[in-house]
């Protein structure tokens, strides 16, 4: 036990890894924020979250506790295939982003914020802002290097595994397109979101990674 505290603390002092940790904690938390918004206001999310609300309403769970369940599966393949993928952020993108974003719905649920979210130009606005600002949360995390999600980390080990001829761009189209499938079957209706995500996110991972490269 001691030897892993030591090791743990060895890690944490590290020339970066301090400002990398606080980059993460502050990425993945921030998701958990701007998704609580982006589900409420539901113009559409990332593949992931549109597939885990769906399943959740469909089993009568929270948010939070479909996606830890969800995650820990996914977990168990990353463990058995490539588990040099898991850090830090993985265990806290597994856990956090579900949670936070419970917590913030029943803080909107108990305000007036409910009705804004149904009406327009006010549901519009809230979904420009929450989507920036979900996709900005997302490079932090990513850019932190110190982990990914397994929902991440499974089209890696596909592609490393099994689809080696393919480029990975479309290895991780077809894994995210797959999960949105699912996400139909369960009764959910994809919105603009998705594609807009799916347009956003990757651009924005390398404008905000060039930025902050020098800092961690």
């Amino acid at each position: 036990m001691n030897g892993l505290k030591t090791n743990a603390a060895s890690y944490f002092c590290r020339e970066g890894v301090k400002k990398k940790f606080a980059l993460m904690m502050a990425g993945v938390l921030l998701m958990g924020f701007f998704v609580s918004f982006l589900i409420d206001v539901n113009l559409g999310t990332d593949p992931c979250t549109f597939m885990n609300v769906t399943i959740s309403e469909r089993l009568h769970l929270s948010f939070g506790n479909w996606q830890a369940i969800f995650n820990i599966a996914l977990l168990l393949v990353v463990i058995a295939f490539d588990r040099e993928q898991i850090g830090p952020g993985t265990v806290a993108n597994m856990f956090l982003i579900g949670y936070v974003s419970d917590f913030f719905r029943m803080i909107w649920s108990r305000t007036h914020l409910k009705e804004v979210f149904l009406t327009m130009p006010y549901r519009g606005i809230i979904f420009t802002i929450a989507l920036l600002g979900f996709v900005v949360a997302a490079s932090f995390y990513m850019n932190a290097d110190m982990g990914v999600s397994p929902y991440d980390a499974v089209p890696n080990i596909l592609y490393k595994k099994i689809f080696k001829k393919f480029p990975f761009k479309f290895v991780r189209m077809g894994f995210d397109f797959t999960i949105i499938l699912i996400g139909c079957l369960f009764g959910g209706i994809p919105n603009v979101g998705i594609i807009a995500m799916a347009l956003l996110l990757g651009p924005t991972i390398s404008f905000v990674g060039n930025r902050i490269k020098n800092w961690i």
